[in-house]
């Protein structure tokens, strides 16, 4: 008889070490918010009690451009581009609900409207009514559906290997980063809110880009412990289930504001045939399709973005700086 409860007691005790050997627990939020909010670090809060990070740097008389990331990231992946536009326009970027030092939605909505909740806090933040909104991936979804609803806002509409459009007859759904095909599995999201090995993290950054010398260990380290700040990982475990309700994108001809459409040719997460479905259905479009970058093209190739889109926003008579 005891016997026959001894494997099973075994199995049990093994896989219980073995998770708390595994296990990677939750960043300490006052640690994060020093390492990477510093000084340059805002805070908005809406009036559910989201505490939203965000930065507001470059020139005060510029223009605004109001920056939205994508899943997984942070506010900190438009720094290259703010580092090269700070001269002439006023750059204000954010953590998104369930991402960076801004951390879970109270009310654990990561639709379309609760993100763009988000946005409209922080533009109320730093008191903008109207602007540039610039957005990639999840982020450039953001975007689009923000100039939908909000015409009179959105001066001009920057998307950077946006999420949205639909595939194109015959293709296939694109690959996915390592952790994104992870997440899709739904019985190994309660583990993954448990146990993230870096080296995970550091699979789906390499998966992600083209430009692999811009992936460093510091990089590494920011995706990793942002993600395991606490509620992120539950967070992300949600917005896999989001409906990013698909018949919206019918009515993307009615955003008439000048729009950018900028790709990298070797995407593996939003094809670059998305570019071109995007840049066919708005009715007052450019594109930019960059060879040899991945996802990421404001990080992997920030001077040849920075680069186009000045030269976009001057073809389109919207000066850097001016009577606001």
């Amino acid at each position: 008889m005891k016997k026959r409860y001894l494997l099973p007691i075994l199995l049990i005790g093994a896989l219980a070490a073995a998770f708390f050997l595994l296990r990677t627990p939750d960043t300490d939020p006052d640690e994060m918010t020093a390492k990477y909010g510093g000084a340059a670090a805002r805070f908005a809060e809406t009036p559910d009690g989201l505490r939203l990070h965000y930065r507001d740097q470059g020139n005060t008389e510029g223009v605004p451009i109001i920056f939205i990331h994508g899943t997984s990231s942070s506010l900190h992946t438009w720094e290259p581009l703010a580092e090269r536009l700070s001269d002439e326009y006023r750059i204000i970027s954010y953590d998104q609900p369930g991402h960076g030092l801004t951390g879970p939605s109270p009310d654990e909505n990561y639709s379309a409207h609760g993100m763009m909740k988000a946005l409209d806090a922080v533009a109320a933040a730093a008191g903008v009514d109207r602007f540039i909104l610039a957005g990639n991936s999840m982020g450039g979804w953001v975007a689009w559906r923000y100039a939908l609803e909000n015409p009179d806002r959105v001066e001009a509409l920057i998307l950077l290997d946006a999420a949205g459009a639909p595939l194109l007859e015959g293709e296939k759904s694109p690959p996915l980063n390592l952790g994104f095909r992870l997440m899709k599995v739904k019985w190994l999201r309660p583990l993954l809110e448990q146990i993230t090995p870096r080296s995970i993290v550091e699979r789906s950054v390499y998966d992600t880009v083209a430009v692999d010398s811009i992936v460093t260990d510091e990089m590494v380290d920011r995706y990793w412990e942002l993600l395991r700040y606490p509620g992120n990982r539950r967070a992300a475990a949600l917005r896999t289930d989001v409906d990013r309700e698909q018949a919206m994108f019918d009515r993307i001809p009615e955003i008439t504001a000048p729009a950018f459409v900028i790709w990298g040719a070797e995407d593996r997460l939003i094809y670059a045939s998305a570019a071109q479905t995007f840049h066919d259905r708005l009715p007052n479009s450019d594109i930019f399709i960059l060879s040899s970058v991945g996802h990421l093209p404001m990080e992997e190739a920030p001077d040849l973005v920075a680069g186009e889109v000045r030269k976009f926003l001057a073809d389109r008579s919207i000066t850097p700086v001016g009577d606001r």
